[in-house]
């Protein structure tokens, strides 16, 4: 087994976290965890199998193997790691994952993630838990065969991160491209070909969706919603509102479904 289907939709279930230290009384390992999967962040060199399939253990590198499949860990003497055991709910798009791979950069975040669960365990499963979903996050990132799906242009993704977290303030093209490193008219190009619109056309859209969420959701006054969605101008939020939505933000409000 070289890759396996990872599900992040929902928080795993933490049946257990901690150190492991092996290969001090026995120079292999053989088992299974027939419901559980198992993550483990390497520091040391070892022999792994997972149902047959060879993999080369050592610092810096993680797995991730499935419930019911059947490992065998051959030590180089005192094997120590981190670990977690699992369950992961079948929920959300899949995500291809390698069995075995390198945490490169990754890894003192990684070990820091894992560490913090184990210190959390005991008296704060839930930040355990919330812990060990970050970690998973980093780790189906990681993944070759993520990175080879077809994927936003870094630029593109940057220049999103860069609007969503300033939704309230004044937003121009060209600063949004120098965030992004590119030139105002390379950032049209790349935005149009990566979502099909323009970057105007997507801040227009997020800061109705947002404002929708917040009219729904909050007792925000309604001049309040405007100005958190960069819109303070009421008259311009409402003819936004009734073009976008469908309804003035009143009413919008008042909807129930």
């Amino acid at each position: 087994m070289r890759e396996t289907e990872l599900y992040l939709r929902e928080p795993p279930g933490v049946a257990g976290v901690g150190v492991g230290v092996h290969g001090v009384a026995s120079a292999t390992d053989v088992f299974r965890l027939p419901e559980l999967w198992q993550l483990h962040l390497y520091h040391y060199e070892a022999e792994l199998t997972v149902d047959g399939t060879a993999h080369v253990v050592r610092p810096g590198r993680v797995s991730l193997v499935p419930p019911g499949a059947t490992v065998r860990f051959r030590y180089r003497g005192r094997s120590e790691h981190l670990y977690a055991h699992l369950r992961i709910t079948p929920t959300g798009p899949p995500r291809t994952v390698p069995v075995v791979q390198d945490a490169g950069p990754e890894l003192p975040l990684l070990s820091a993630l894992l560490l913090n669960a184990v210190a959390a365990a005991p008296a704060q499963p839930d930040r355990s838990r919330a812990e060990i979903w970050a970690a998973l996050w980093r780790v189906a990132d990681l993944a070759p065969a993520a990175a080879a799906r077809p994927g936003p242009h870094p630029a593109v993704g940057t220049a999103i991160a860069h609007i969503e977290a300033r939704l309230a303030a004044p937003l121009t093209i060209p600063e949004v491209a120098r965030a992004a490193g590119v030139s105002h008219n390379h950032l049209t190009r790349l935005f149009r070909a990566e979502t099909g619109g323009t970057v105007v056309a997507y801040i227009r859209r997020r800061r109705l969706e947002r404002a929708h969420h917040l009219l729904r959701a909050s007792t925000l006054s309604i001049p309040a919603v405007a100005a958190a969605v960069g819109i303070p101008d009421l008259q311009a939020f409402n003819k936004a509102c009734r073009r976008e939505l469908g309804a003035p933000p009143r009413v919008l409000r008042g909807a129930t479904g």
